[in-house]
């Protein structure tokens, strides 16, 4: 291992109230107490990377009620400060926390809605100062924090850590609120995002401000600067260290590289060995050196979500200043990449319902609002496509696969899964082969079919398209060669046998020209009709349809004689061979006959 474990942000020393087990100051009533006020401290006392590690928990915590309870226990980090009452906003009502003293509970409810959403001063007897602080958000208010002060005027730069840690809570709380609607709170979703990224970076600054480490300065400065994201970390790392930086996913796969000596190309990962180097890091504390690189985990909350690795002179050992560069940098990785792995789930949500709610039926302008929110043009002509393999279960996994493959070869596509197959609402006419041919090869196997609709050019007219598919697929499916690809405008007259036709028509049709060869069947237990549905097939070739059905050709000479004389139909009549042909595509497509 290289060097000693430097204080990093999601270190907490065994002391601190904040870093007891939750439940303990339920437990426990005088710690409880004791965690709720601690010992005041001054701002110079303060450790900002402390607003860190809350400010993550924050944003990590959904329920409201605790969110208003982490907030209140760290008050006093700001100074002088308690935490006297807090309220949340429900339904036009503030609502007291069950953390509020009962001493002065009436007079501090009744002062705190007479504010009437505004901060205000508040009267607590034996305390100088306090203050009714709003925890707003961009739909509003969101509820109150009632804080008081053992001195008659706190200066400004305790004022300004008090400031910060109710904008982070009412931050917090926005966005807490904001998933309890995400489906119909898109668009708020997108600008709370923007509103958390300003707040992460006004948080480096005011670790700045404070005088923290100017080796982690340096690397906060860099990336504060750029637009962030991964590469913005391994750059700065690489100009603070002087040596090459790096990320990869947890199968070793490269996302980011700064820095001489890059591979090309970069060697495809070993999974069994990437295993086994995950698990080698994950027993140590701290970075550690392997085959030339300097490694840490980007690990929030126990689940690896990558690797962040210096590359090192095996020679030399790494200094305490390289250590805490890489594991500061390793923990703002870490918020960028949980921050992006959110998104693109709650990203995926909202594609699966929007698409489930075209397939069923839904009004136009909310699926074009929807649409837009979601970062898709539903205005564009879609089709709508069905993926079915065989021996394939259509889970979250093969439909993530689906969406993977479907993307790499360059369809933008809705997608949403169904019992059996994978539906992809796409904006492009698929190509005849490339969907398919991309699957086979992800999958191992050629044994799966994709039905095709026509053109939709409206959201209404989604539903409709479905079907298409559905019905393409199934032609397919009961075709001799049943492993492809299949369009509804394609199928000629299979378009019109489809669903929504009289069923009892057909069933009419087939039994007239049908009937008494499926009555020998059943009698007999032949194979009568299906040997004419092959002949046809095959059109009317005698050794394909002796070969398909894995008989002689005087065999299948001698059922067809039988089947003149049975039916009373000439197959060298044109009408009769029509017909008869018709009729056994009816029977075994529309009416599921066994084929």
């Amino acid at each position: 291992m290289a060097g000693s474990r430097a204080h990093s942000p999601y270190h907490r020393c065994p002391d601190r109230a904040d870093s007891l087990p939750r439940g303990s100051a339920r437990r426990h009533p005088t710690a409880a107490r004791r965690q709720r006020h601690p010992p005041a401290r001054s701002p110079a006392d303060h450790d900002p990377r402390d607003l860190m590690v809350l400010s993550g928990t924050l944003f990590d915590t959904p329920d409201e009620d605790e969110i208003l309870r982490l907030a209140m226990d760290h008050i006093a980090a700001a100074g002088p400060y308690r935490a006297e009452a807090g309220y949340l906003k429900l339904d036009d009502d503030l609502v007291p926390s069950p953390r509020n003293g009962q001493t002065h509970a009436l007079a501090l409810g009744r002062r705190v809605r007479e504010l009437a959403g505004q901060d205000g001063p508040v009267t607590v007897p034996g305390r100088p100062w306090g203050r009714a602080l709003g925890l707003r958000g961009l739909e509003g208010l969101h509820g109150y924090l009632v804080v008081t002060s053992s001195r008659s005027q706190p200066p400004e730069s305790e004022q300004f850590l008090l400031a910060t840690i109710v904008q982070h809570a009412a931050a917090a709380l926005s966005v807490a609120f904001a998933c309890r609607h995400q489906r119909t709170d898109a668009w708020e979703l997108h600008r709370l995002r923007d509103e958390r990224t300003a707040l992460q970076r006004q948080l480096i600054t005011v670790v700045a401000e404070f005088g923290y480490q100017q080796a982690v300065l340096a690397l906060t400065a860099d990336v504060a600067a750029s637009s962030g994201g991964e590469e913005a970390i391994t750059r700065a790392l690489h100009r603070l260290t002087g040596l090459p930086a790096l990320v990869e996913d947890r199968f070793g796969r490269l996302r980011s590289w700064t820095g001489p000596g890059r591979p090309d190309p970069y060697p495809e990962p070993d999974p069994v060995r990437q295993d086994e180097m995950l698990r080698a890091v994950a027993r140590q504390t701290g970075p550690v050196r392997i085959m030339g690189r300097l490694i840490t985990l980007v690990r929030p909350h126990g689940e690896i979500l990558g690797v962040l690795a210096l590359v090192v002179d095996p020679r030399d050992e790494a200094d305490e200043h390289t250590v805490l560069a890489l594991e500061h940098a390793a923990a703002s990785l870490a918020l960028e990449m949980t921050h992006l792995r959110d998104l693109a789930e709650v990203e995926l949500r909202l594609h699966r319902e929007l698409a489930d709610d075209l397939l069923a039926g839904t009004d136009e302008p909310s699926a074009y609002a929807r649409s837009e929110a979601v970062g898709h043009d539903l205005h564009r002509s879609h089709y709508v496509v069905v993926v079915r393999w065989a021996n394939r279960t259509a889970d979250d996994s093969f439909a993530q696969t689906v969406g993977r493959v479907a993307s790499g070869v360059g369809m933008r596509s809705l997608l949403t899964r169904r019992a059996d197959h994978v539906v992809l609402i796409a904006d492009e006419r698929p190509h005849a082969r490339t969907l398919f041919e991309a699957l086979a090869r992800e999958t191992g196997t050629r044994s799966g079919t994709i039905g095709v609709s026509a053109p939709s050019d409206s959201p209404n007219d989604i539903p409709h398209h479905y079907q298409e598919a559905q019905r393409a697929l199934d032609v397919r499916r009961h075709s001799r060669e049943r492993y492809g690809t299949t369009f509804f405008d394609q199928l000629g007259l299979y378009r019109i046998l489809g669903p929504g036709n009289d069923y009892r028509e057909l069933e009419t049709f087939v039994h007239e020209w049908l009937g008494q060869l499926i009555d020998y069947d059943s009698r007999h237990h032949t194979a009568m009709v299906e040997t004419l549905s092959r002949y046809f097939d095959c059109g009317g070739n005698y050794d394909e349809t002796a070969e398909s059905l894995a008989i002689h050709r005087s065999t299948l000479r001698y059922r067809l004689q039988r089947i003149r004389d049975i039916s009373g139909n000439d197959l060298a009549n044109v009408e009769d061979r029509l017909n008869l042909q018709v009729a056994t595509r009816v029977w075994k497509i529309v009416l599921g006959a066994p084929g």
